[in-house]
């Protein structure tokens, strides 16, 4: 790298505000883009035991507008995204503001993210396809749950990197918290990968995921430019 430019954001805060118990029931592809959309970053969060979202994490910067969040009841108390994890481990809640970095992550930098003890699966689909792709996983929830600790659904901007999951698309990110104990996992994934597979989801590089080559390069349109680059300067 012989330069760079950098394209910066100036500071804000954040205020964050948790829900639970958000019914997946009757929610079509307008009222799913209006829960993703209720603020400037949005997560639902579920283990698939049941019908719905337990959580719904709802980041709103102060410096825009925000209508507020009537689809589901506000949280009692500090909530963590995996069930029986403290919630001092999570950043703070109840609309209190804070730093951009303070706010956005679930987790407090200080402290352990997610459970510690897990593997991670992430899979990145057409934003379009979110409500079916989300009625397939609930059809093998009784496959699924007993080697979840928890699911998070938000939503990514498309962008124009090569190797990137959101390439050229707005996308809808489902992300698995599993258990850590592979060989169980590993069948669930590829059921999983199953379901989805008619929605062209594009696996997370760095996590697990049994996605054979050929589908990766009918996913990834630019991954055969980037085999021939990396051969061409760094072989």
């Amino acid at each position: 790298v012989t330069a760079l430019t950098l394209d910066l954001e100036p500071a804000f805060e954040v205020e964050q505000y948790v829900f639970t118990e958000l019914p997946q029931a009757g929610l079509d592809r307008a009222g799913f883009e209006a829960v993703m959309g209720a603020a400037y970053s949005v997560s639902l969060f579920t283990d698939w035991g049941a019908p719905g979202f337990r959580q719904v994490w709802v980041k709103r910067r102060t410096d825009q507008p925000y209508a507020g969040f009537d689809r589901a009841a506000p949280a009692p108390e500090a909530m963590h995204p995996v069930p029986g994890m403290p919630a001092v481990n999570c950043t703070g809640q109840f609309g209190v503001p804070g730093p951009w970095h303070e706010r956005l992550p679930h987790f407090r930098a200080e402290f352990m993210p997610s459970s510690g003890a897990e593997l991670q699966s992430e899979y990145l689909l057409p934003l379009g396809a979110a409500v079916d792709a989300l009625d397939a996983v609930d059809g093998i929830r009784d496959v699924i749950a007993p080697m979840l600790q928890t699911c998070e659904i938000r939503t990514v901007a498309a962008d124009d990197q090569w190797l990137s999951p959101a390439h050229g698309r707005d996308s809808v990110a489902l992300h698995f918290t599993w258990i850590p104990d592979t060989a169980a996992v590993l069948p669930v994934i590829r059921r999983l990968e199953r379901a989805l597979d008619g929605f062209g989801a594009r696996p997370h590089w760095g996590k697990v995921f049994t996605v054979r080559p050929q589908a990766l390069r009918e996913r990834y349109p630019r991954l055969g430019d980037f085999a021939a680059l990396a051969r061409e300067l760094d072989p």
